[in-house]
């Protein structure tokens, strides 16, 4: 039985607390969990993967299914990284030389279980993985200690090393700022996911990543939002993604609408048959769209926002007394610009301050 394999992570002050080390996890398991999202349609995907010898964990292991090549195209670079098996190593915070040397023993170990496993099948030349490690940013100095370069049939900001090595570091702030790269530069920090947020946000309803991503993202924003122990750069951005919470809410809010004018023609219809054909298909049409307008906008809107405004409220001020219940009522009735203006001041306000605040909108 193996013995499960740790390495400590050290940051720019020393060893990591343990309230910082699950903040590090809530980021690690966000990038895990969104590699699998983008990734499970186009291969087999394994997440925490163990390998033999001290045992150690593979962050994301793929194989790719070759009748999935469709899919892959539209993760733009991410999916041409996966053209073939691979170990997807990525870091929130920029990879130490000495992280990366850790990655690459894995993928060596790995390397060597296919070959083992090739072998006993009689399979000749068995194609061995690569390994993508995905880091915000890296030092020129840690590159050409790698011996790390571009290479031209690739975009800037992939660095390979010498070819026996199977390896690749991405540096995702040098990433160029195209679609092919959104998916990549959403796994960035600061200005650099700011900007990948606001693609993903303009991109049409129908894109084929746009709902899933979303979704990982609002998941993200819950889970640092239960967490009272962020720094300034993570507290940033959950502020940073409450917009993308109003925005979720507006878009249910039109789906809500469109199916309650659904169900309210059904409805009409059915009255119209009981009252009389063509007197019955006007009232009830009339009367099921209003039902379902109101339907809609009430439960799809309503209920969500409220619970979004009382978790800002808990991650601002610790829980919500009784000088905050009304408070909550209050937001809640707020249009969706002055929602927003609100919640981006938020961070700076104080309780009487938010009174206040509210206070004034109303007038």
């Amino acid at each position: 039985m193996y013995q499960k394999y740790w390495w400590l992570r050290i940051n720019n002050y020393g060893p990591l607390t343990a309230e910082g080390e699950m903040t590090r996890f809530i980021y690690d398991q966000f990038h895990k969990d969104y590699l699998d999202e983008f990734l499970k349609n186009c291969g087999e995907v394994q997440i925490d993967m163990r390998v033999p010898s001290e045992v150690r964990e593979i962050d994301v292991w793929f194989v790719p299914n070759p009748e999935k090549s469709a899919q892959r195209q539209t993760l733009g670079l991410l999916g041409r990284m996966a053209a073939t098996s691979a170990i997807f190593e990525p870091f929130h915070s920029a990879a130490t030389a000495d992280e990366i040397c850790d990655c690459m023993v894995k993928l060596r170990d790995v390397c060597r279980q296919e070959q083992r496993s090739g072998r006993r099948q009689g399979q000749k030349g068995t194609e061995l993985p690569r390994l993508w490690v995905l880091t915000p940013t890296a030092s020129t100095v840690l590159l050409s200690e790698f011996g790390a370069k571009l290479d031209k049939s690739w975009l800037s900001g992939v660095y390979f090393l010498p070819k026996k090595l199977r390896t690749a570091i991405v540096v995702i702030h040098k990433l160029p700022y195209i679609p092919e790269t959104l998916w990549l530069r959403l796994l960035g920090k600061g200005r650099i996911q700011t900007q990948a947020i606001d693609e993903l946000k303009a991109l049409p309803p129908e894109h084929p990543n746009r709902e899933m991503t979303l979704k990982l993202l609002l998941n993200f924003h819950q889970n640092l939002s239960a967490r009272q122990d962020l720094d300034l750069v993570g507290r940033k951005f959950v502020m940073q993604l409450a917009p993308l919470l109003d925005m979720q809410l507006e878009e249910k809010l039109r789906e809500g609408i469109q199916q309650g004018i659904q169900q309210g023609i059904q409805q009409g219809i059915q009255q119209g048959i009981q009252q009389g054909i063509q007197q019955g298909i006007q009232q009830g049409i009339q009367q099921g769209i209003q039902q379902g307008i109101q339907q809609g906008i009430q439960q799809s809107a309503q209920q969500e926002r409220r619970q979004t405004i009382e978790n800002l409220l808990k991650f601002r001020f610790g829980d919500i007394d009784a000088s905050l219940v009304g408070v909550v009522e209050q937001i809640l009735a707020l249009s969706s610009e002055d929602f927003a203006g609100l919640i981006m001041e938020l961070p700076q306000l104080s309780r009487s301050d938010l009174v206040s605040r509210l206070a004034s909108l109303d007038d």
